[in-house]
């Protein structure tokens, strides 16, 4: 039986213009294997598509699947640059915070939904419906994965925000992101659940470190209650940790039960 691999894809977006490379978990006996769910997972602010594999989610998901704890998945990983996902220009480029930090502006969104959904369906062999698809991310990815799943919610049918950079107001550092506050609700995942008005048919994790330097937690647990008392399977967790690699790295196990179960 072949083992898991991981590939990378040179993918070329033509909605931002440039390369953007992705990495592609495939589990043990993929060729062999009937359609597979897909679990797209989103780097943070200062990470890469390569992050999940640095701290060994391949050995992990390898351990789980072959005890039977979590079901075979593919997993992919694009790169989403210092966009937070989100639609920022209609002209992709580079910019400069207040910080004096680079970030990315232009159609992330559109990219990772019209582009990399449709890519993984063509190139790879997935469940091409929402029951075999799942978003999560970490820190700025995970803000990303909740806005993406609640604002295309015929996409995925189970999200994980995880130390999830839900803020409760627009801090100054995001502002090159959001031209006006109307822009910064359509994509804030607090104020989108707060607006949906039907069921939302999807099971939501959300967790954060007890010492998170960005004060995550307190995001999640708006959004968690806001989503419970609209009736959605959410559950929010409070693990040991700070808001880091480190932190992920200790509960990668905890997120691919919930994806893989």
């Amino acid at each position: 039986m072949n083992k898991s691999k991981v590939e990378k894809v040179n993918f070329y977006s033509s909605i931002l213009g440039k390369e953007m490379p992705m990495l592609v978990y495939l589990p043990e006996g993929y060729n062999s294997l009937t359609p597979l769910p897909v679990l797209y997972f989103l780097h943070g602010r200062s990470g890469y598509e390569s992050i999940l594999f640095d701290i060994d989610i391949k050995t992990a998901a390898d351990r789980m699947i072959e005890a039977g704890e979590i079901k075979p998945m593919i997993i992919v990983c694009p790169r989403i640059e210092n966009s937070r996902g989100v639609n920022s220009s209609l002209i992709s480029k580079e910019v400069v915070d207040p910080y004096n930090r680079i970030i990315n502006i232009g159609r992330y969104e559109d990219y990772f939904i019209e582009e990399i959904v449709s890519f993984a369906d063509k190139a790879f062999n997935t469940i091409k419906n929402r029951k075999g698809r799942f978003i999560g991310g970490a820190s700025a990815g995970g803000y990303a994965a909740l806005h993406n799943a609640f604002r295309h919610q015929n996409l995925f049918s189970k999200v994980g925000g995880h130390m999830p950079a839900v803020e409760l107001k627009l801090e100054e550092e995001d502002k090159p992101y959001f031209r006006d506050m109307g822009v910064w609700e359509k994509y804030d995942p607090i104020s989108i659940a707060r607006s949906i008005n039907n069921s939302l048919d999807m099971d939501v994790f959300l967790d954060a470190g007890d010492k998170d330097e960005g004060g995550f937690y307190e995001g999640c647990s708006i959004l968690h209650e806001i989503l419970k008392e609209k009736g959605v399977n959410s559950q929010n967790h409070l693990f040991p940790g700070h808001h880091s690699v480190e932190y992920i790295k200790s509960n990668i196990e905890k997120y691919l039960k919930f994806y893989g179960c």
